[in-house]
């Protein structure tokens, strides 16, 4: 297929040049010149030292959004939740008719604020289908701008679109290149289903005095979670599961996600994550200005919250953990985060907004 990957980052790179390893015709785009001008100098993308290692010579790296996504079939969208809003912007007026746009991962409510964008933009909406991955199908990392190493690739990765009837026409393109992607229902599923919400902020905050002293220098997952940390992170779960459950979406604890998406069991996500082979040698961000914590408390812990509002469902363990995450980043994360009217949802028509999504 000729596919287009938006976003040069950990996932981006390695996407892009797993997805020319099995034989497509892949473009990038990323709005820094730097990676750009790397990845062409080089003449492709390296992966090495991982579970998937080659040379992949792209067809095109760009920083013209325009020229990237044109004519293709497959725009796999891979950066940070946070740009999700100003790819939106600057992608719409040019998708075209047939073409389906995935965000990779789309934390929680991404596909609905893509949406609200490009149907303000675009009068081509209605033939273009717009959906998230539930979670970023690598555990990866970029080594260099055009070179990245792959430490692991989910079993099962839940993926749902707008409107959710395309989901076959979806899934007939993004199964060519990743049989791991399974539809869900409906976005509300894919949205709370978010994994992120659960590892990236809380491990970070409560690791801050390590990850500042050692610049990192620790596995993230091994060594960062450990058994007490491990229940503070089961409390979130509950509330996330709590909010699905009063919105009557079918969703899965994180224990049974860890089962889903890599096949590791164990009693509570403490013991899971140390079964997890994939997350070996990733260590912890270089300092606490990470995107676990800029990225996951707006566009994952703080919809989760204003969801929860709606169905009158308490959370006062992410409250808390965005409340810390207010403190350290002295940021406004409620103001600033990811909000229903983002998504294109009102209290007022919210229940038909629900059935909506799901029709």
């Amino acid at each position: 297929m000729k596919i287009a990957v938006v976003g040069a980052g950990n996932g981006g790179i390695s996407m892009a040049a797993h997805m020319v390893l099995m034989g497509n015709e892949v473009s990038i785009y990323s709005k820094f010149d730097n990676e750009v001008d790397e990845i062409n100098d080089k003449g492709g993308i390296l992966l090495k030292d991982g579970c998937v290692e080659g040379f992949a010579k792209l067809k095109l790296a760009s920083t013209d959004i325009a020229k990237v996504i044109k004519d293709a079939e497959l725009i796999m969208v891979v950066t940070p939740a946070f740009a999700h809003k100003d790819i939106a912007n600057e992608m719409a007026p040019y998708l075209e008719k047939g073409q389906v746009v995935i965000l990779n991962p789309g934390r929680t409510g991404g596909a609905l604020q893509f949406r609200k964008i490009v149907k303000e933009k675009n009068n081509n909406l209605k033939s273009v289908v717009i959906g998230e991955a539930q979670t970023l199908i690598y555990a990866s990392r970029k080594v260099a701008p055009a070179e990245a190493t792959i430490f692991g690739i989910k079993e099962n990765v839940s993926f749902a679109v707008l409107p959710a009837e395309a989901i076959n026409i979806a899934k007939e393109k993004v199964q060519k290149v990743f049989p791991q992607f399974q539809p869900s229902k409906n976005i509300l599923e894919t949205s709370l289903l978010n994994i992120g919400a659960i590892f990236h902020p809380t491990p970070c905050i409560f690791n801050a005095t390590r990850i500042e002293s050692t610049k990192g220098d620790f596995e993230y997952y091994h060594e960062g979670i450990t058994p007490t940390l491990g229940k503070i992170l089961e409390k979130i779960d509950e509330e996330r599961i709590n909010v699905a459950k009063a919105l009557g979406v079918k969703t899965k604890s994180t224990v049974e996600w860890l089962k889903y998406a890599y096949g590791v069991e164990g009693n509570g996500i403490y013991e899971c994550i140390q079964k997890n082979k994939a997350y070996s040698g990733i260590k912890a961000p270089s300092n606490i200005n990470t995107r676990y914590i800029s990225e996951d408390v707006p566009m994952s812990l703080v919809p989760i919250a204003e969801f929860g509002k709606l169905v009158e469902v308490k959370t006062p363990t992410i409250d808390m953990v965005i409340k810390l995450a207010n403190f350290i980043h002295g940021k406004d994360y409620i103001k600033t985060g990811r909000t229903l009217e983002d998504m294109g949802i009102s209290k007022e028509d919210f229940v038909n907004e629900a059935k909506t999504l799901i029709i």
